[in-house]
């Protein structure tokens, strides 16, 4: 099977006329999206704390998060950002994709728009009446 690539935009929420733009592979073992750090450090992007990481061979590691908007396929949406080493493919983690209504076709090696969002049934809430 091979991989999914797609063209993402990283924007800096605080400056939108700061951005970088590349070629991500969707991971789909991953949650969040991850992008050299030289990059995000170009564009201004600041870590905001630190998460651990598993690997997929299973070692846990600390990486550095930040927050951004992540653009692709005509769609936007706020996000959780890795901040990799310089050399690393950028990666466009689950988290992104499900957002916006995009999920992997693995057969076909492709992203597809569904027709919606998804979203959990909405209980209305409970009516306590008293007597």
């Amino acid at each position: 099977m091979g991989a999914t690539h797609v063209t993402v935009r990283i924007t800096n929420p605080a400056d939108t006329n700061r951005f970088w733009e590349g070629l991500f592979l969707v991971d789909s073992g991953a949650f969040d999206s991850l992008v050299p750090k030289d990059k995000l450090e170009e564009i201004g992007i600041k870590p905001k704390g630190q998460r651990t990481y598993e690997l997929a061979d299973g070692t846990e590691i600390k990486m550095k998060i930040g927050t951004a908007d992540i653009e692709f396929m005509g769609e936007i949406v706020g996000g959780t950002i890795i901040f990799g080493e310089p050399d690393t493919e950028p990666i466009l983690g689950v988290t992104a994709l499900e957002s916006v209504g995009i999920e992997i076709d693995p057969q076909n090696q492709r992203l597809k728009r569904l027709p919606a969002v998804r979203l959990k049934k909405i209980m209305p809430k409970k009516r306590i009446v008293t007597l």
